[in-house]
């Protein structure tokens, strides 16, 4: 799956983003799935998790999972 069938994908960046700074950018697609890209290069590639693997990446987001490891 990829993005370029939907033409009007509304993307967006975390509240925390500083104006002007290059962050992630998420755009929500149909059927529950979301596509990532980052920010500073929006014609470049993307990455797009259907439902089921968006809710597995957010759960593990929150869950730590990739957090960066203490030293």
């Amino acid at each position: 799956m990829d993005t370029k069938g939907y033409n009007d994908l509304q993307w967006r960046k975390p509240g925390g983003c500083p104006n002007g700074s290059a962050c992630v950018e998420v755009a929500a697609l149909p059927g529950g799935g979301a596509a990532v890209r980052d920010g500073k290069n929006p014609q470049g590639p993307e990455l797009v998790f259907d439902a089921v693997e968006w809710a597995a990446f957010l759960a593990g987001a929150k869950a730590g999972e990739f957090d960066a490891p203490h030293r």
